[in-house]
């Protein structure tokens, strides 16, 4: 998908559409690698592939099903008292496959554009101490930060196989 791919032509269509468009530059980085190169550190970080899609899904569901919808989730952040958690969404094992990562990413986006289409764009955040920020700023963020991963994983994929380009 490109930008001139989407309509721009209202400000929710742009925001929904250019996030979209990082998901699936994110999920195209990982498409046709193996489960052991997805879990390789190749760069002076200790960014995987698989780690980036991990560390995304779960802030995919963090951010839009706890902060902007305000669901509980139990068991898992921020109830849960997970120490270094920031550090744990990247760590993957043999366990971590890129088939049940893409699945788990995929299922958080659609639950995402559920509640988003429910939503104006001024609607504030139902964590008490997000109330301050709204559905935009959030879509702003996920922007933001989705961007950020795909370019990380651009980089990383480039360094497994050679593949460039988003």
């Amino acid at each position: 998908m490109t930008a001139d791919q989407f309509s721009t032509s209202t400000e929710r269509e742009a925001l929904c559409s250019f996030l979209d468009k990082q998901r699936a530059d994110l999920l195209r980085k990982v498409e046709g690698v193996s489960d052991k190169d997805a879990r390789m550190t190749p760069t002076a970080s200790s960014l995987s592939l698989m780690g980036l899609l991990k560390h995304s899904a779960l802030w995919e569901r963090r951010w839009f099903q706890v902060i902007v919808a305000g669901r509980p989730l139990p068991g898992e952040w921020p109830e849960a008292e997970v120490q270094d958690w920031q550090d744990e969404d990247f760590r993957v094992d043999e366990q971590d496959t890129v088939k049940r990562w893409t699945a788990f990413f995929e299922e958080q986006v659609a639950i995402s554009r559920e509640i988003v289409a429910g939503l104006g764009l001024e609607a504030p955040c139902r964590r008490s101490d997000l109330v301050d920020r709204n559905l935009r700023w959030v879509l702003l963020h996920m922007i933001e930060e989705t961007a950020r991963h795909a370019g990380h994983a651009d980089i990383i994929r480039e360094s497994i196989d050679g593949s460039t380009g988003i």
